[in-house]
């Protein structure tokens, strides 16, 4: 029998497994003094950043590096090579055999057969004509035949595809061999990485008053002005990678390297990217790697005639949620192919980075499926993560980052991982950014089960400050999720049926307008302000858009009323949408001028439950928001760390649909009356509640700007 390990021994064992992960992995004593209750999972960032490591030097190897490694695009799927002739390849391991037909050989299956190589991957080389012309000219029609080993004859569209359409009352899509004569031409160099992120999450379909599909070219003519006028320096497009299902808002991807069609063509997008950057906007795309769409006949499932190829075999390669396929993240020709995605969209299209959706469910074998995440630090280690798919994370974030310094990129993970956000170098997941997905959750919460006077001042600071130190978090009072249909934005939520009613300035304010027009600007501003390091707001929703968005579907009899945003609203001087409107822009441009988002966190001086006070101080400005439904203060006093003020931005403005009743040229000077703890207080001379009605709502966030 053996003897019984000692308290004493495992405690060396222990320490001797600590320092063998501080040697591996370079920088990881920096994120164990930042996090010390992460020692006892060192052995978790060790093994992580070892298997990293070794796929990376792997692929150095037999690859001759990243850099070639990704990009696979430039020799699979379908090429025209110098001499006029076409080079062919894919990856189809459990095919019998792969051929290439069209329009260019009258749909003959069999004519064009691929030679078998190893590993799986098939090549074929078309001679061009005697005249030297090409065989496959631009816009021919392509599809890869596949022979099963059970027999079966496929037609499929290459996953390498570049463009594909859907013509008539065809139920699939149809792959078009893109080769044009005269590509775009990038005009502009891309912006610098901003200090400050401030992200407008944009759908190019949606964005016409009018209830169609709109066009690339729509949104770079009306909508890019709308954005730099707003003072958003970023934007974040979604369903752009090509989906058949219009209403799966783009999360059911089927042609991962096509930039969808229903919009305009890869030449309309390009123009679009580069409109932005000469405007200062930098563009990120809404990248899905955490699943692929089920589709077969247009789509990347049972490619080779197997359920594997790119994704698990039997049930772990489907998300039952979802109903859709999972990618094997710890395939060779998988990571090749993922990895060639990613930098397709830096280098074809310029996009500037990422925001990769669905990360939670990639972390995890769960896929985050009826799991609450309490927070405990057991529920990020262990049999549960999904290391294979947390390694391609980081070596995206590593080939990203590699090739242009200044990308960004962004989790959605809902789970809290700690690391995601710490770089790679620490053990970290090496992203810029993760979407702080509580904050919308409380909004709603607050909105939904509580009364005005009944919110907690306490619990909105400490779900709007919770966030991991050193780890940026994009803070957002809604996303596209709370606009779907099913759900209710925050200015559905405030005043629901009467904005179709009593929006215009020729009706009184009703009690219920004006709270709901005064609150949705307080929960931005604070969410602004002490909620992250970047700023997220969905196309619409900064002036109250007043419907929530479906897409055409069966359920709604293919109807695009609410597929569709409303711009035309806020330019209509009779409406109030044009104050919410106002107040976003002169938020976004208070920021840019004082950048609270670049700046260390807040330091919140007062969360008073009885007065509903809070205020805070970050980037040498004071905020103040009074969220009392029925108290105005006269001479309300503020702890500070600073000397002299000036109200820069006050909810309560006139242009801003307030009853301005505060007075913008008067200076404001503290006293050295110490007060909650900071050395400095004022009195703020006056300090409402709400709409001057009945008092019973809430009003007024002012924000004082230190003077030099």
């Amino acid at each position: 029998m053996a003897a019984p390990v000692t308290p004493a021994a495992r405690a060396e064992d222990s320490e001797a497994a600590l320092n063998a992960a501080l040697a591996d992995v370079p920088e990881l004593a920096r994120l164990l003094e930042v996090d010390p209750y992460l020692k006892p999972y060192a052995v978790d960032f060790q093994r992580r950043y070892k298997q990293f490591s070794q796929i990376l030097n792997n692929i150095g190897e037999n690859e001759g590096g990243i850099d070639k490694f990704s990009r696979g695009y430039e020799s699979f799927g379908v090429h025209r090579c110098a001499d006029g002739g076409l080079y062919c390849k894919e990856w189809a391991p459990g095919a019998e055999g792969v051929f290439l037909t069209g329009d260019f050989n009258g749909w003959n299956p069999f004519s064009y057969p691929y030679k078998k190589l190893d590993y799986g991957k098939w090549k074929l080389y078309i001679p061009p004509k005697q005249n030297k012309s090409v065989l496959v000219p631009h816009g021919s029609k392509l599809k890869v035949v596949i022979t099963s080993k059970s027999g079966e004859i496929l037609y499929r569209i290459s996953p390498w595809a570049k463009y594909v359409v859907r013509e008539g009352a065809n139920v699939n899509y149809d792959w078009l061999h893109w080769d044009p004569e005269h590509s775009y031409e990038f005009k502009h160099s891309r912006p610098k990485k901003p200090r400050s992120l401030r992200i407008y999450e944009s759908h190019v379909g949606i964005s016409s008053h009018e209830g169609k599909v709109a066009s690339y070219k729509h949104f770079t003519c009306n909508v890019l002005p709308r954005i730099k006028d707003l003072g958003y320096n970023c934007i974040q497009l979604m369903a752009i990678m090509e989906h058949a299902y219009y209403a799966s808002f783009g999360y059911q991807i089927t042609s991962f390297f096509a930039a969808s069609s229903r919009y305009g063509t890869p030449e309309e997008l390009k123009e679009l990217v580069d409109t932005a950057h000469s405007m200062g906007i930098i563009v990120l795309l809404d990248v899905v790697h955490s699943h692929a769409s089920k589709n077969s006949a247009d789509g990347l499932n049972m490619f080779d005639g197997t359920d594997s190829c790119y994704f698990h075999s039997g049930p772990r390669g489907t998300h039952d949620l979802w109903d859709s396929r999972l990618f094997a993240y710890s395939s060779w020709e998988v990571l090749r192919f993922l990895l060639s995605n990613l930098r397709w969209w830096l280098e074809e299209y310029r996009f500037d980075g990422f925001r990769f959706d669905g990360v939670t469910s990639m972390l995890y074998h769960h896929h985050g499926m009826g799991q609450g995440f309490s927070g405990d630090y057991s529920e990020y280690f262990g049999l549960q993560v999904d290391e294979d798919a947390l390694t391609y994370l980081m070596l995206a974030n590593h080939l990203v980052h590699t090739l242009y310094p200044d990308s960004i990129t962004i989790a959605e993970d809902v789970s809290g991982m700690p690391a995601l956000c710490s770089p790679i170098s620490q053990g970290g997941g090496g992203f810029d950014y993760r979407l702080a997905m509580a904050i919308p959750d409380k909004w709603i919460q607050l909105l939904k089960e509580f009364k005005d006077e009944d919110w907690n001042m306490g619990d909105i600071v400490y779900t709007l400050t919770n966030r991991r130190y050193l780890e940026k978090c994009i803070a957002y009072a809604e996303s596209h999720d709370q606009a779907l249909v099913g759900d209710k934005t925050v200015a559905f939520w405030l005043m629901d049926a009467e904005m179709y009613t009593n929006m215009s300035v020729l009706s009184p304010f009703t009690p219920v307008i004006d709270r709901g027009i005064q609150l949705h600007k307080m929960i931005r501003l604070i969410t602004h302000g002490l909620g992250g390091e970047g700023y997220l707001n969905f196309m619409g929703n900064e002036f109250g858009h007043p419907e929530w968005l479906d897409f055409p579907r069966k359920g709604n009899n293919e109807s695009y009323h609410y597929a569709r945003r409303q711009f035309h609203l806020t330019d209509d001087d009779l409406l109030r949408y044009k104050f919410l409107n106002n107040f976003d822009r002169d938020m976004n441009r208070l920021e840019e001028r004082c950048g609270w988002l670049s700046a260390p966190q807040a330091y919140v001086s007062e969360k008073h439950e009885g007065n509903k006070i809070i205020a805070f101080e970050r980037a040498g400005l004071l905020f103040i928001f009074n969220f009392h439904p029925s108290k105005s203060y006269t001479d309300y006093r503020v702890g500070t760390a600073f000397r002299t003020f000036k109200i820069v931005l006050d909810s309560d403005a006139a242009e801003y649909g307030g009853h301005q009743r505060l007075d913008h040229s008067t200076d404001f000077f503290s006293e050295a009356f110490e007060h909650n703890g900071r050395p400095y207080s004022l009195l703020v001379n006056y300090f409402s509640s709400t709409n001057g009605i009945d008092l019973n709502n809430v009003e007024n966030a002012v924000v004082n700007y230190q003077m030099e």
